[in-house]
């Protein structure tokens, strides 16, 4: 049986423009990066250390080569905010692309883009 959401694999063009846009604009941390040795290179990130969820940044182009039939599309991924507004805004003064806050039945959200226009959304939650 499943317990729980352990890593969200997001392949990207460039990891290392994707790991900045995480880390330095997003606030995420880098868990642990791995290289094989033959090309093979993957970095976790997540919101915090003590994330029970992470995500994996792959090499798009490289995942495509090996031919394994994964779907490369951007997974839609619903992240949670104690402040939207805050985030909104910070979100906004780092000149990240930020759709309008919508109110929705299950609370506030708004959508952002990464460096890769690859579009994430983020709704209000208390923990």
């Amino acid at each position: 049986m499943i317990s729980k959401v352990g890593q969200i694999m997001l392949y990207v063009n460039n990891q290392d423009e994707a790991v900045s846009f995480w880390t330095e604009k997003m606030g995420f941390s880098v868990i642990s990066e791995e290289d094989n040795g033959q090309g093979m290179r993957w970095i976790q990130i997540a919101p915090t250390k003590e994330s029970e969820t992470s995500i994996i940044l792959h090499n798009k182009e490289l995942i495509a080569k090996m031919e394994s039939g994964i779907n490369l599309g951007t997974p839609s991924l619903m992240f949670f905010t104690e402040d939207l507004d805050k985030l909104y805004n910070d979100l906004t003064n780092k000149n990240i692309t930020v759709g309008e806050i919508v109110n929705m039945p299950s609370g506030r959200v708004f959508n952002f883009a990464d460096s890769e226009d690859n579009y994430f959304a983020v709704m209000e939650k208390s923990e």
